[in-house]
């Protein structure tokens, strides 16, 4: 009851003298103090509005213009042909002004309509240079003339000091590709996946479907794009994540890892404490937009902002049919599981935010709570891990009213979701390898309760120290998530730090208001149902098999001095992995990002084309003596991957194209055999590489221990692998492979290990001076050392 009475901004009492009405002082100042905070956030967000409203020009340029006109009227000069003699004439105060007066403000008119045109101006013509994507299919270092020139012009329209959302009006729309290139495109992507009777087939069905409803299907698509910002995102959210039905842990969800080799701290409230202040420190950059724009690695060239928008506040709301994504303008506390119980956490105090020392003693207070957990909260999480509907029902019929529905409000509401764990997680010496599986499990779904997998990211710090993140994928993709972590791991440890005691650095204020322990009134019939989603989960949980495993043995230095892109280089070695594993060839999904486009998410590159399997062949089978027509073929599968990259970040990929027509199809009631094939086909090698976005912010010279281990996620097909990697530094980059113990097909170590030998085998057939030499035909692998 303590905190409640502190609470209470003011008493009154009726007495038979009257009203006797006592104020607390401190209250009303904390009321006033959060007001104060409020409105400069308001006034700091019409700023900034307006700043990016005039972008590319400056709020400065408008007095520049006026100032200008006024000069050439001061010269007896008419700078608009008489327009401004036109606006005099129509000024509703002209009587009450003097001829002079009325000239000036009349000036002063044309100037701003003039400066508003020459914005608009501005804007069009950067919207059409960010249209050019020729540069990016050039040869590296050789550009022509026509790109160089382009870069002039878009270092001259682009302005100076952008903010994070400045160029979000000039960014072009995603074209739509012609339906005859995408059918060419795909035609080619499953001719090494099919045999000759299957590929005549498929393609009959191809060129029905380009001569008939295809072409119904693009006018409506087309039309769509002329009326969106973007014809693939808004449907991409809502039939791929939102629809969904089943549980989105493991499913949907993903997660990010601690650093590999560093622990900060090994004082868990500690490390939360400069943890939490570093996201509210990126919150606050967000917020004042001064998070410079993400820009294509290596270029001028802006990419699409929106997600951004929605990493704070925003939790996924289940629905009986489709869920929703919900978010708030701001949220002052943070929602934190510890042993079964749900706390708030206030994170300002007199207006300003927490010191991380002020927070790791609020962290130490819910730590050292003794009290239980009330019935059926300790495992009501288990609710957002399982299927949709049900919990969507025990939403509806359970948390509608009463301290239920405030409890989970708060939840709903908060920043973010922080949870205390009381396991040990991390690459333990004893054994490196298997820890480092039980963490990346840990992250991706944990005890299946205690995390909320509705929230757009949920923190986990561990008893030891060691943290990491699992992310909702409906409102965002993993680069915008990864930028925030980068932030907040370099902040942690470089800005922050800790003092001789692995303590926070700062002073205590014990005056703090106790965290405030959430009330729950869950009946039995409820309990019976989170008993359920938690079975559910729990099956989804232990099915996944994961191995996570750190590549030393060499990195992109060594690969660029092949004159290749690393990443095609790595997409290369899964293919020789995969078919190593499985003595064929399969559908392989490699995420691309659109967002040089408006409102951009992502498009699929299919790695398996038939210069990779036609490389892959030659080396299995040992076709060749010389190295030489071996790297040939390898160049050769490298470019085309490569080009297929382009192709899908210039937006003329397969997928979403036919992903987009699919839904045009079922909204007008018409079957194609051709989509429904293409749309059921399995992705069992879904791969994805993990940025590493914020490089000025690490000396990996200097530190190359701290280096992130990256993130991944679960397997897309049942019987299938999903492969995450994140190259880092020169020397090394880091796999995540998952799958299921359900199929007896696969084995995410066996296949991390066929990872290993391909890379190797890479190497040695091209640089056998590198490494022993492990090419096909000698089944010995290097030992990992």
């Amino acid at each position: 009851m303590a905190e409640a009475h502190q609470a209470v901004a003011f008493q009154f009492t009726i007495t038979p003298e009257g009203i006797d009405l006592q104020l607390s002082h401190q209250a009303l100042r904390q009321v006033y103090l959060s007001g104060v905070r409020s409105w400069k956030k308001r006034l700091s967000r019409l700023k900034n509005n307006f700043i990016t409203g005039v972008y590319p020009a400056s709020p400065s340029s408008w007095l520049f213009v006026v100032i200008a006109i006024l000069a050439t009227m001061y010269t007896r000069s008419d700078p608009s042909m008489g327009l401004i003699a036109k606006i005099q004439e129509h000024l509703p105060v002209s009587q009450s002004l003097s001829p002079q007066c009325q000239t000036v403000v009349s000036a002063v008119l044309f100037s701003t309509l003039l400066w508003l045109s020459l914005i608009f101006t501005m804007r069009l013509c950067l919207k059409q240079l960010l249209s050019y994507h020729r540069w990016m299919f050039e040869q590296h270092g050789k550009l022509s003339n026509t790109t160089k020139i382009w870069v002039a012009l878009v270092r001259i329209f682009s302005g100076r000091k952008p903010l994070l959302y400045s160029y979000q009006g000039s960014l072009p729309n995603l074209p739509v590709p012609a339906i005859k290139d995408t059918v060419k495109r795909y035609l080619e992507s499953v001719l090494p996946l099919m045999s000759a009777s299957e590929f005549e087939r498929m393609k009959s069905l191809a060129r029905d479907f380009e001569s008939g409803l295809g072409n119904r299907l693009q006018w409506y698509l087309k039309l769509k794009a002329l009326w969106a910002a973007n014809y693939v995102s808004d449907w991409w959210e809502e039939y791929i994540y939102l629809r969904s039905r089943g549980p989105i842990m493991v499913n949907s969800n993903y997660y990010g890892m601690d650093f590999l080799y560093v622990t900060p701290t090994p004082i868990q409230a500690a490390r939360a404490g400069n943890t939490l202040h570093a996201l509210l420190l990126y919150r606050r950059k967000l917020n004042r937009e001064e998070i410079k724009p993400s820009r294509v690695p290596g270029t001028i060239i802006p990419l699409c902002a929106a997600q951004c928008e929605r990493i704070f506040n925003t939790t996924r709301i289940p629905g009986e049919e489709t869920d929703t994504v919900q978010h708030w303008q701001n949220s002052d506390y943070l929602a934190i599981y510890h042993r079964g119980r749900y706390f708030r956490l206030w994170m300002y105090n007199a207006g300003r935010l927490l010191s991380p020392r002020e927070i790791e003693y609020q962290i130490q207070r819910i730590l050292d709570d003794p009290s239980p957990p009330s019935a059926g909260e300790e495992k009501l999480g288990a609710l957002t891990a399982g299927d949709r509907v049900p919990w969507a029902q025990a939403r509806k019929q359970f948390f509608n009213s009463g301290i239920n529905k405030r409890s989970l409000d708060c939840i709903e509401k908060a920043a973010f979701f922080v949870t205390l764990d009381d396991d040990e997680q991390g690459m333990m010496g004893n054994d490196p390898d298997g820890s480092l599986d039980r963490y990346a499990k840990s992250l991706l779904h944990g005890k299946c309760y205690d995390r909320w997998f509705d929230k757009s990211f949920s923190v986990v710090i561990y008893k030891n120290g060691k943290t990491g993140l699992n992310a909702e994928h409906s409102w965002a993709d993993a680069p915008v998530v990864a930028h925030l972590w980068e932030y907040v791991l370099a902040t942690d440890s470089f800005q922050l730090g800790y003092n001789e005691e692995g303590h926070c650095k700062g002073d205590i204020n014990p005056n703090l208001p106790k965290p405030q322990r959430l009330s729950w009134d869950i009946p039995q019939e409820c309990q019976e149902q989170i008993s359920e989603s938690l079975e559910v989960a729990k099956a989804l949980a232990d099915d996944v098999d994961f191995h996570v495993f750190p590549f030393r043995d060499f990195g992109k230095w060594q690969i660029k001095k092949f004159r290749l892109s690393p990443d095609a280089f790595i997409q290369m070695a899964l293919q020789l992995a995969y078919y190593r594993d499985k003595g064929m060839f399969c559908l392989t999904y490699e995420a691309s990002m659109t967002r040089l486009f408006r409102e951009g998410r992502t498009e699929t590159v299919r790695s398996c084309t038939s210069e990779s399997c036609a490389f892959v062949k030659a080396l299995e089978s040992g076709e060749f003596s010389q190295v030489l027509c071996y790297f040939e073929l390898f160049r050769q599968a490298c470019d085309k991957h490569q080009h297929l990259y382009r192709l899908a970040m210039t937006g003329a990929g397969i997928d979403r194209h036919l992903f987009c027509l699919y839904v045009v199809s079922k909204y007008l009631g018409v079957e194609s055999p051709f989509l429904k094939e293409v749309l059921s086909e399995p992705w069992r090698l879904s791969t994805s590489q993990t940025p590493f976005q914020n490089v000025e912010l690490f000396d990996l010279v200097n530190h190359p221990e701290y280096i992130s281990c990256g993130g991944g996620f679960g397997p897309v097909a049942d019987d299938g692998y999903g492969v995450a990697y994140i190259i880092l530094g020169e020397n090394m980059i880091n796999f995540h492979v998952s799958c299921k113990h359900s199929c007896a097909q696969t084995d995410s170590h066996k296949f991390g290990a066929q990872i290993r030998r391909a890379l190797l085998d890479l190497l040695a057939l091209f640089c056998p001076d590198q490494n022993e030499p492990t090419i096909a035909g000698n089944p010995q692998t290097k030992k990992d050392l």
